[in-house]
């Protein structure tokens, strides 16, 4: 099987540049949308095995990694208009929006405001949520206990979990003045979670009329009940859990991960 690099692409929406690795490959567009505090560097080895099938595009959202650091809007909406545009701007007809926690709320607001414009859903380790007014503080919190600048790239990926899960997080980081930086400001992520601290997202979630996909970790964050009533309100909803699995099962188990993208993907068609 033939291993595709990736190329980068820039949108720009509205002043803010966004910068998307498109790792090309035929037949159906992908568009993968990382969490909070990520970056598109995460979807890597995902994409290697999904590219010789599919169209993949992985995205650094507003404020995050190689994109703009400190867009002025930070609204759910406005995250959601940078997926419109990188699927206009690229080309990208219909694609299928994958999101892992953060990014898998942007798609799926995304599919329910713009039905159109997307061929299936599926979120990892997200859903509608509800209000949480101690999100931004306890974010700001964990992110305030990193010990930057890090060192190395090897203390990083220690503090940040270790193993795959360390290493995913710790590729996201960047050296300069001899230590490693996040590539992300502290208050824009704070303030990336303002309107989930306030509210709960049903009413777009049943507004979703694609088929849809949800992947949760054995021991994620998705309460059971939160998942259970997803299903209870669109039962054609797919959904499944990854055994030996956590939050970001996209860097714990990517193989597995794309086992399971690539029968829904097939189911598709």
């Amino acid at each position: 099987m033939r291993v595709q690099a990736w190329s980068e692409r820039v949108v720009v929406r509205d002043g803010v540049r966004l910068v998307c690795r498109d790792w090309g490959g035929p037949g159906q567009p992908v568009v993968l949308l990382h969490g909070l505090a990520g970056h598109a560097g995460e979807w890597n080895a995902p994409a290697r095995l999904l590219s010789p099938g599919y169209r993949i595009v992985a995205v650094d959202q507003r404020g995050h990694g190689a994109s703009e650091r400190h867009p002025q809007d930070v609204s759910r909406s406005a995250y959601v208009a940078d997926v419109v545009a990188v699927i206009e701007q690229l080309a990208l007809r219909r694609p299928v929006l994958v999101g892992q926690s953060l990014g898998g709320h942007t798609a799926m607001l995304t599919a329910a405001a713009h039905p159109e414009l997307v061929r299936a859903l599926v979120l990892i380790e997200a859903g509608p949520g509800g209000p949480n007014p101690n999100a931004p503080v306890d974010i700001g919190g964990w992110l305030d206990s990193w010990p930057t600048p890090f060192p190395s790239r090897e203390a990083a990926v220690a503090f940040l979990g270790g193993g795959r899960v360390g290493a995913g997080w710790a590729a996201g980081l960047e050296e300069r003045d001899g230590g490693w930086w996040p590539r992300f400001d502290r208050d824009v992520m704070v303030g990336s979670l303002a309107e989930n601290a306030r509210r709960s997202f049903w009413r777009e979630w049943g507004q979703v009329r694609c088929p849809a996909l949800v992947v949760l970790g054995q021991s994620g964050f998705i309460p059971a009940r939160e998942v259970d009533e997803m299903l209870r309100q669109r039962p054609d909803t797919e959904s499944m859990s990854i055994p030996g699995t956590g939050h970001d099962l996209h860097l714990e188990q990517p193989e597995a991960l794309h086992a399971a993208l690539s029968e829904f993907l097939e189911g598709l068609a």
